[in-house]
């Protein structure tokens, strides 16, 4: 089922809007046509550093994404503020943001000083704010089905990562959404 998932997540990555996922490891710091980074997504970060009062996730996806809109929601449903943003492109935000490229995936979120890249559910983020481990955010690369936002038959347990400034990865926990 595992080599399925893997020659399919192309295909789900380029469904999803934008192929963005795909494309943050391939070098490309923003293709022509690209917005430059969202104004301020730094800035955001460095505000977000541990503030108490920023409780709500800046999301940034594209448009078309179906999937990113259902996760929003799975994070709306557990109680979390979510503010997005649509981007055509989200290479240069992913770079900006240090999302490491064996971690992209199809949107990308900051939360109090973090990075949450993926279809992270809610119980790994709030744990994530609970224990404020010194990371720099938490990731679900690609999609995997049964994560928030890719609900549908045949759910596959997955791996939520952390991932540390210098792109070093850890085992953050285990879902098992059967």
């Amino acid at each position: 089922m595992r080599t399925r998932l893997l020659l399919l997540a192309p295909l789900l990555l380029t469904a999803c809007g934008s192929g963005d996922a795909a494309e943050a490891g391939a070098g490309d710091v923003a293709s022509a046509g690209s917005p430059a980074p969202p104004a301020g997504a730094a800035t955001a970060m460095a505000e977000a550093g541990g503030s108490e009062a920023l409780a709500e996730l800046l999301v940034y996806k594209t448009p078309t994404c179906g999937c990113c809109t259902g996760w929003v929601e799975h994070l709306e449903a557990n109680d979390f503020e979510v503010d997005t943003r649509d981007l055509r492109s989200l290479t240069a935000i992913k770079m900006e943001v240090g999302v490491p490229p064996a971690m992209a995936s199809c949107h990308t979120a900051l939360l109090q000083g973090y990075v949450i890249e993926g279809h992270v559910p809610a119980e790994a983020i709030e744990r994530l704010l609970e224990e404020r481990p010194q990371i720099a955010g938490l990731a679900v690369p690609g999609m995997p089905i049964g994560s928030p936002g890719m609900e549908g038959p045949n759910p596959e347990p997955y791996t939520v990562y952390a991932f540390d400034r210098e792109g070093r990865t850890t085992e953050f926990m285990q879902i098992d959404p059967r």
